[in-house]
């Protein structure tokens, strides 16, 4: 039965709501809200466009949807309309025609380019190391008990099922290769031993012990001095070898000596069955072939057998701890698990790993992979957000919640029923998503815990008049750089932009900013329509749920909260306060960087891109000594105080190291200051409360967008805390930290030019350049700071709009297109793939 909907009316009463608005202000947590709300939106300016007021400012014409279309956004909509270099070094070519055209690699605080190392299944370690690979950890002459890798047996409780057995080689358990990649570094008598021990299995056999299990056997000291030996001789244990972590170091129940019960669970026997079985290899003087040994032990048997080197400069092999589900509690298993269980609470409380996703938002993966991880979006961080259309690198942290490495490797990559182990070591990762390189870490991450990103673009149908005009044009951005605007991914890409929900929520027109959410988009997914359908037509709540996906999360978190009321739609900023808070901050935040698009392009028009003139603003000299790092002008701080504020709701304190905040000092220019700076110092502010504003004319023009917008530039605090902005600044101009490029040709628009980290890792075909083909393409690799958008690096060059319509329409008029399918079985349709494994995509794609 479908949930009634209650809509409240304007009627005569509300003629007298301005008697109760000064009671009601003073209650802010929502149950009141109503009737402040149509006061404040009634003492703010008409609103009727979906595009602000402020866009009349601008000189262009509002743009208006045709019959059956969507309203196309131009990036002269949100502000951008200038160029540093002059209009004749144009190069044309299309931006993103496949999703391999565009890759990007986040670069961590450390300067390192992120890439995916390894597609393997991690190994968590005894004292699980931190961002370093575990069998690396091996330190030599130190035992494995403290440095070597060591696996974690599998969950107590499975989270997905998986054998007992170790997972054999793709062909037989011990190929052929085994042989021949052990012989560098052990005896033929040496190997056959091993792969006796391996092809045992973890469980050591069971031997007659006619009663005496209870006695050790002393080994004989040609057994300790070398060689060889798997005999199943019981070894004179060491008390400490014999507590679990975390289990008996507490004073528990363990009567090992005796064969007593071992752990909670732990049945007869004891240890009279512990593993003594080993292979030790002859003395290796080079340290670099002892590495090389442990390297190659890891590769081969995936960490299911432990190394480490002796006082004797010999590599002892055997069997690693947690290989096994027995443990050293026997019984029924309740000792097993009590081992498994122990070691997972000391870990780290996090763990990182390297994402690579293909044609979603950073917002949308991470959704995903809450769903994948079972966990909430909370536990989930990054350091900054990635395009959508493109394949993209990047490390997320997770609150780990006693998983392990394994766990989120498993999960985190669709392992299950329908796709094995195997599966994932050979093909593509599911939905577009893929995680890799898993390692513990003490803290999470946060937004602007990076240097930037590096780009690897490449324009297809590439025309230009001269090869001297391309270099001119490619010189332009190298030497003086581009104009620093944020891209138009930051305004979204359907028919309602991000900036337009971002100035109802600073009105407080809550019923404007719902509206706008939840309105009709033209060309979305049809599950994602009928859900709009049921819900703004037939006020069908039920349905509209039902068919909402869960990747629609603005929309979702609504109607939710509408079902909470009984349909009661009335509390329209309570309802808005159910969006993720990061989403709701994205927001406020794209109408913060339309506001300074705008604005940056009056200043380019006014004075051009060359040098600092009066009245423009720059970091005072010794704040920009101290504080020089490009990261701390460009991330917003609005960003940063999202953070700290949710560490005060959650209690957490793991970012209580971090400096507060502190407004940086700026100064405006005077005529004797301008040849102390140059362009590249020259900053703007995003509006917000602890910023100043350019002097001069320009000053004023800032003013005049926001008041036309129903805003008060010189007060932005909030009643509601959480759209109350801090603002900040950011240099007009963005110099790219390493530029390079090249010419290469080709025929069939499908086969790609460049390769992403998983593909490579998958032993796919490298890219391959045809001399002769008939078309050209432009290659340009680069690496930009914080913040800022490679697209508008690379409007400079092709003087073209970016905007996602208009690069369609360049795609489906490009003469490459005629020549699809043609590179025969190398050429992959993965932007149709991609885009049916997603479910949708609001950028149309051209599917031979």
């Amino acid at each position: 039965m479908s949930t009634p909907v209650i809509i409240r009316e304007r009627d005569q009463d509300d003629d007298d709501v301005g008697r109760h608005a000064k009671r009601q202000k003073t209650d802010e947590a929502g149950s009141s809200i109503p009737v402040l709300q149509e006061v404040e939106a009634e003492q703010k300016p008409a609103w009727d466009h979906v595009l602000p007021p402020s866009h009349s400012l601008l000189g262009i014409p509002l743009p208006e949807a045709k019959p059956n279309t969507a309203i196309n956004f131009s990036e002269r909509d949100v502000g951008i309309s200038e160029y540093v270099g002059s209009g004749e070094a144009k190069v044309e070519g299309i931006i993103k025609q496949r999703f391999t055209d565009f890759l990007v690699f986040e670069v961590d605080q450390d300067s390192n380019v992120v890439h995916i190392k390894s597609l393997e299944k991690p190994q968590s370690s005894k004292k699980a190391p931190e961002e370093s690979p575990v069998a690396d950890a091996v330190a030599e002459g130190k035992s494995a008990e403290s440095e070597t890798a060591a696996v974690v047996d599998e969950p107590s409780e499975p989270i997905l099922p998986e054998t007992k057995e170790p997972e054999a080689a793709p062909e037989e358990p011990w190929p052929e290769t085994f042989n021949e990649k052990l012989s560098t570094f052990l005896t033929p008598t040496a190997i056959g031993d091993l792969k006796k021990i391996y092809l045992e299995g973890p469980e050591p056999p069971l031997v007659s012990d006619n009663g005496w299990a209870g006695r050790a056997a002393k080994m004989t000291e040609e057994e300790t001095s070398g060689g060889s030996t798997s005999l199943p001789a019981v070894e004179e244990p060491k008390v400490e070898e014999l507590k679990p972590r975390g289990a008996r170091e507490r004073g528990g129940r363990g009567r090992d000596k005796r064969g007593g019960r071992g752990g909670r669970g732990g049945g007869r026997g004891g240890n009279a069955r512990d593993d003594t079985r080993k292979v030790v290899s002859e003395t290796i003087d080079s340290k670099d072939t002892r590495t090389a040994f442990h390297k190659i032990i890891r590769e081969l048997f995936k960490g299911k057998l432990d190394t480490q080197a002796n006082d004797e400069s010999q590599i002892v092999i055997k069997w690693a701890r947690g290989a096994t589900r027995g443990g050293s509690g026997g019984g029924r298993g309740g000792g097993a698990q009590r081992g498994d269980r122990a070691p997972r609470g000391t870990y780290p409380p996090y763990i990182h790993f390297t994402l690579q996703k293909t044609n979603r938002d950073t917002q949308d993966a991470l959704g995903h992979l809450t769903r994948l991880l079972h966990c909430q979006i909370r536990d989930l961080s990054v350091a900054g957000t990635k395009d959508k259309r493109g394949v993209t690198t990047q490390r997320v942290a997770l609150k780990r919640n006693n998983k392990v490495v394994e766990d989120v490797w498993k999960l985190g990559n669709g392992i299950g029923p329908q796709r094995s182990p195997q599966d994932a070591l050979t093909t593509r990762g599911e939905r577009g998503v893929r995680i890799a390189d898993l390692v513990y870490r003490k803290a999470g991450l946060e937004l602007g815990m990076l240097k930037g990103n590096a780009f690897i673009i490449t324009l297809r149908n590439v025309n230009f008049k001269s090869m001297e005009i391309l270099e001119e044009a490619m010189n332009t951005i190298k030497t003086n750089g581009f104009i620093n605007y944020y891209g138009m991914q930051r305004f979204g890409t359907a028919s309602v932009p991000t900036h337009a929900i971002g100035l109802a929520l600073l009105r407080s027109d809550w019923q404007k900013a719902i509206d706008l959410i939840l309105q009709k988009r033209h060309g979305e997914h049809p599950e994602v329509a009928a859900a709009r359908d049921a819900w703004l037509e037939e006020k069908d709540l039920d349905k509209a749920l039902r068919l909402l996906p869960r990747r629609v999360v603005a929309e979702r978190c609504l109607l939710e909260s509408f079902k909470k009321m009984g349909g009661d739609t009335r509390n329209a900023m309570g309802a808005l306060s159910t969006i993720p808070r990061n989403l709701r901050l994205m927001y406020v935040h794209a109408y913060q960087s339309y506001v300074w698009n705008a604005v940056v392009s009056e200043r380019i028009k006014m004075f051009g891109a060359k040098k600092p003139v009066v009245g423009d603003l720059v970091y005072e000299k010794d704040e920009e000594t101290a504080e020089k790092d490009e990261n701390k002008m460009d991330v917003d701080v609005t960003e940063a105080q999202q953070s700290e504020d949710e560490d005060a709701q959650t209690g957490s304190n793991w970012r209580r190291n971090r400096k507060p905040y502190v407004a940086p000092r700026v100064k405006t220019l005077a005529q004797e200051d301008l040849d102390k700076y140059s362009i590249f110092d020259v900053i703007m502010p995003l509006p917000g409360t602890d910023v100043s504003y350019p002097g001069g004319p320009l000053g004023e023009r800032y003013r005049e967008f926001l008041r036309l917008d129903g805003l008060d530039p010189d007060n932005f605090v909030r009643k509601q805390k959480d759209y109350t902005l801090n603002g900040n600044y950011r240099t007009i101009l963005h110099l790219p930290k390493e530029f390079s490029w090249q010419v290469l040709r080709y025929t069939d628009p499908d086969v790609p030019l460049a390769q992403a980290d998983e593909d490579c890792l998958l032993g796919f075909d490298a890219p391959a350049v045809v001399e002769d083909g008939k078309f050209i393409a432009l290659q340009i690799g680069l690496q930009l700071g914080t913040a800022a958008y490679a697209t508008m690096a690379l409007r400079e060059v092709t003087k073209a709009d970016t905007s996602s319509h208009a690069q369609m329409r360049l795609t489906y008029a490009s003469e490459d297109q005629k020549y699809r399918g043609t590179g025969g079985e190398a050429a992959m349709d993965e932007d149709a793939e991609a885009a049916a494994a997603e479910g949708g995509d609001e950028i149309p794609v051209i599917v031979a």
